[in-house]
């Protein structure tokens, strides 16, 4: 039995798994004009947000995401999803948006800097390729949207999908994380190991929000959806325990 078959509830028929039938709604635009859109439960309230994508250059968190959403009957999404936060650096391959902007950099918190961030683009790479935080914080439209959808639906607790550092990241070491790591059977860290201004981490920590880092792990985009999906599955039916 695979991991599919040993989920215990109903899912979409595999052949009709090609197109999203969950509500949604746009949220706001991007700085080149693309929709930001948000799936939503059926439900008044929205206990966890799922984000993927808020870095283009990871691309496959959404693509596992979204199989994970597909697979759900309409009726039982339970959560909040985001299958990408940042459209236009997907389109073009860019972990910034269409302005150059590390929107993971963008977000109103105590810490933001106007310095130049860096990242690496390999594994074994130096962190040397700058990004922009911004111009000032939230100047991004696409960072600005997320700050008021996440105002409008107040979750508990948010999950954002990123790769390839696999690993669960936590700063706030809650039972949500530690549930996630135990799953997902990656290493459980408080911290990332360097400096992060201007994070959405930060930005929901300081709000008194719970939010976790998922970091895919570095491997093939099958391996990736064998393993996460019915994680993920179980996340967005409700059936991860918020408190212990």
């Amino acid at each position: 039995m695979n991991r599919e078959q040993s989920q215990s509830h109903r899912l979409v028929e595999r052949r009709d798994r090609g197109t999203i039938r969950h509500r949604h709604s746009v949220y706001g635009t991007s700085l080149e004009g693309s929709p930001l859109t948000v799936f939503l439960p059926d439900t008044e309230t929205t206990e966890i947000a799922i984000l993927a994508a808020i870095h283009g250059d990871e691309p496959e968190t959404t693509v596992v995401v979204s199989e994970a959403l597909r697979c759900l009957p309409k009726g039982d999404l339970q959560a909040a999803v985001i299958l990408c936060g940042n459209p236009d650096g997907m389109l073009r391959g860019t972990r910034g948006n269409g302005r150059g902007v590390d929107l993971n950099r963008n977000f109103p918190t105590s810490n933001w800097s106007p310095d130049p961030v860096h990242y690496k683009s390999r594994a074994n790479d130096a962190r040397d390729i700058a990004l922009s935080p911004g111009a000032k914080p939230a100047s991004e439209p696409e960072t600005l949207a997320l700050v008021s959808l996440l105002d409008q639906l107040k979750p508990r607790a948010v999950v954002s999908l990123h790769s390839a550092l696999a690993c669960i990241d936590d700063a706030g070491s809650s039972h949500l994380g530690r549930q996630l790591a135990d799953r997902c059977e990656l290493p459980f860290l408080t911290e990332i190991g360097y400096p992060t201004p201007g994070s959405m981490g930060t930005w929901a920590g300081e709000r008194g929000l719970n939010l976790v880092t998922l970091e895919l792990e570095d491997a093939s985009l099958y391996a990736l959806k064998d393993h996460h999906v019915p994680i993920l599955i179980d996340l967005m039916t409700g059936r991860f325990e918020l408190e212990a």
